[in-house]
């Protein structure tokens, strides 16, 4: 029968080269829980939304949309663009419950927390056939938000915007006022 003769200096190196694998290994599978934890947060959804009016008195209310933005829980600093079209809508054109995608994309999973409308300058008023530029106080710089704190799901989120024409709109001597007055339609 074989006699083995343990040599001291080589099973000490042997055993740091198993802790080392070892530490090695735990630190390469807590990698992967970290790396699969956050992936699971940043899951990307579909978001769509929509556009509406409730009815006005007005013969045309040009809007001129530039882009919009959301807020999701996760970063409460961040605005994120979301892909629209630069686009003018005529509001009365959405009355009856006619709705028009204003922007449609995949955002981070978690709660819409606000949507944001950047208003262009080429906003106009028609009344009894006369064209009326509208001012917008501070819509093309920091925009119109709406708030709407809503869990989002997996599947296509659709979130309805009411823009309200007639409440939007504000008249004093003669000049027009665009002050939206936006709701999530339920």
């Amino acid at each position: 029968m074989p006699v083995l003769i343990a040599n001291p200096i080589l099973a000490a190196n042997n055993l740091k080269a198993m802790k080392t694998s070892i530490r090695i290994f735990s630190c390469a599978l807590a990698l992967c829980f970290f790396l699969l934890s956050c992936s699971k947060n940043e899951k990307p959804v579909p978001i769509k939304l929509l556009l509406t009016d409730a009815p006005a008195l007005y013969d045309s209310v040009n809007v001129h949309i530039v882009g919009m933005q959301v807020k999701i829980n996760q970063d409460s600093a961040a605005w994120i663009t979301i892909a629209s079209k630069d686009t003018t809508v005529n509001l009365p054109d959405l009355k009856g419950g006619v709705t028009m995608v204003l922007a449609e994309d995949m955002v981070p999973d978690g709660i819409l927390k606000e949507v944001r409308f950047i208003l262009g300058n080429g906003n106009y008023v028609v009344v009894d056939g006369v064209r009326h530029d509208m001012a917008t106080p501070s819509a093309e710089t920091s925009g119109l938000k709406v708030k709407i704190d809503k869990e989002l799901n997996e599947t296509l989120n659709t979130f309805t915007l009411d823009f309200d024409a007639e409440l939007s709109i504000k008249e004093e001597n003669g000049d027009y006022k665009l002050m939206p007055v936006i709701k999530l339609k339920a």
